[in-house]
């Protein structure tokens, strides 16, 4: 299977669209090049989330945070970038070949030059600030793109014998890949394809026929790919994480199931791998109502991969805040906050699910929030001043009488 798992790494062309191009509008500037002598000198990496190098593209330097791209410098089929400019404070800036004009895919702030001097500053997007930017289906995408990642050197050694079909599954495996990008972006679809002037409900209505025919797809091709290749437990996980997409909770616990038996008869078997399989089952038991099966199993994966554990917490939590689950999601996301207390998310899902046991002043109208509610909504706004939920949190602190200011909020834990 090793050419299979092969295509399952990212191009640049599909991190370009999977690792969420910022939305940061700039006016692009001819690149230029420093006339004064007193230069320094700038050269680094550009690292994809899944831990490789990424390909090409261009690395520029802006002074004023991204807006105006004033030095450019070319990224070579390694990875690397070099390049010189004026002394001064920077942002670093990375795009790749197809990424949509007035958008970005990773920035570093905050770069100085030095006169004289060589610095070295790599664009790592395996760092937790840049997977922080992620969203919630973009950050599933990436651990079974990094779960595929880790299975690839050990399936390279499977025998030769074990090739028969590995051709097929090797088409089928691309077109995985599009179906569940396809998938996980539905919605964005479903509104492009609509028009602005779409209700909400034709959207999603819309959006939910577009994910479900990819799911299917993708079922369809797994089915036939475990019975060529029962042993890869990857093809497993995959067809787990499309039977959960069409709702067939079943049949995905069996799929997972299937996958942890493979790993458990390996005997050093690939923690991202592993990983990938316990957080299956986990939303399968949390979209199921097995409360503490789902807790086990995330628990298990944070275990088996703990270079990953705060991205299988955060989902988790997602999961129950997506079932409106409200005691497992606050639950869910003290535990995931522990492993990470910088994710504004989570206190967000935290205070939501704490605010459903809120009441209301008969004689003052005024919202009363129940104890820690408060403090979880002004850490989101303290870490997420302008966030996607910063004008409903300040709406519902200022109903509650609270203050917004972070400052008021206590230290978290």
């Amino acid at each position: 299977m090793s050419s299979a798992l092969r295509l399952r790494l990212p191009t640049v062309a599909a991190w370009s669209a999977m690792a969420g191009l910022l939305s940061i509008a700039f006016a692009p500037a001819p690149a230029q090049q420093p006339t004064t002598a007193e230069v320094g000198r700038i050269h680094g990496r550009v690292i994809n989330p899944v831990g490789v190098p990424q390909q090409n593209g261009t690395v520029s330097l802006s002074t004023d945070g991204g807006l105006t791209l004033s030095y450019s410098f070319p990224v070579s089929p390694s990875g690397e970038y070099s390049g010189q400019a004026p002394p001064g404070e920077y942002t670093v800036v990375y795009r790749a070949p197809d990424t949509p004009e007035g958008k970005i895919v990773d920035y570093i702030n905050e770069v100085e030059v030095v006169a004289g001097q060589d610095m070295a500053q790599d664009v790592d997007m395996t760092r937790q600030e840049f997977l922080d930017r992620l969203s919630p289906e973009q950050q599933k995408q990436l651990l079974a793109m990094r779960a595929a990642n880790a299975a690839a050197p050990a399936a390279n050694t499977a025998a030769s014998s074990a090739n028969k079909g590995i051709a097929d599954i090797d088409a089928d495996i691309a077109i995985v890949n599009l179906d569940f990008h396809d998938a996980e972006n539905a919605r964005a679809t479903a509104i492009q394809t609509l028009g602005s002037a779409a209700g909400r409900g034709e959207i999603e209505a819309t959006a939910a026929e577009i994910a479900s025919a990819k799911y299917t797809d993708v079922e369809t091709l797994m089915t036939r790919d475990t019975a060529v290749q029962p042993g890869e437990p990857v093809l497993w996980i995959d067809l787990g994480r499309a039977q959960v997409g069409l709702k067939n909770y079943l049949d995905a616990e069996t799929s997972y199931k299937k996958a942890l038996d493979l790993l458990s008869k390996v005997d050093s078997p690939q923690p991202q791998v592993m990983g990938a399989a316990e957080s299956g089952l986990g939303e399968v038991y949390a979209r199921t109502l097995m409360i503490d099966e789902a807790n086990a199993a995330y628990d298990a994966a944070a275990k088996a991969d703990p270079a990953n554990a705060a991205l299988y917490l955060r989902n988790q939590a997602i999961v129950f805040f997506q079932e409106r689950n409200a005691p497992a999601q606050i639950d869910a996301a003290d535990a995931a906050l522990k492993a990470d207390p910088t994710q504004a998310f989570l206190y967000y899902i935290k205070a939501q699910g704490l605010a459903l046991n809120a009441t209301v002043d008969p004689n003052t109208n005024r919202l009363l929030l129940p104890g820690g509610c408060a403090e979880a909504f002004r850490k989101y706004l303290e870490l997420a001043p302008n966030g996607p939920y910063a004008a409903e949190v300040t709406a519902i602190l200022l109903r509650a009488g609270e203050s917004i200011a972070p400052s008021a909020a206590p230290a978290a834990k």
